[in-house]
């Protein structure tokens, strides 16, 4: 089950369960589009993966409790701001590979 981590990663920007801004990659790292887009170019800083848009879990029990109230977010935040100069020199390997050649 997705973990839904409070805050971008890099920026500590708050990205609460509903945020339509919040980008994970395939291990769950979390960060903000505005920081996946430019300073990460949509390349993960810990494992080299893409990122797609982080699913809103629903918060309302339509079904079989299967919500935010039985499975509620995490509010352990993991802050660690990206370096910029070791991210670019990462990026020069990964920039040009689509996330599914990686």
């Amino acid at each position: 089950m997705l973990e839904l981590r409070p805050t971008c990663e890099n920026c500590n920007r708050a990205l609460p369960p509903a945020s339509l801004e919040a980008r994970i990659c395939t291990y769950e790292c979390t960060f903000c589009a505005d920081c996946v887009d430019g300073l990460l170019c949509n390349v993960c800083p810990n494992c080299g993966g893409g990122f797609v848009p982080r699913p809103v879990r629903p918060a309302t029990n339509w079904k079989n409790d299967n919500f935010l109230g039985k499975d509620p977010a995490t509010t352990k935040v993991k802050y660690r701001p990206v370096d910029p100069a070791i991210h670019a020199r990462f990026l020069m390997v990964l920039r040009t590979l689509p996330p599914q050649a990686r």
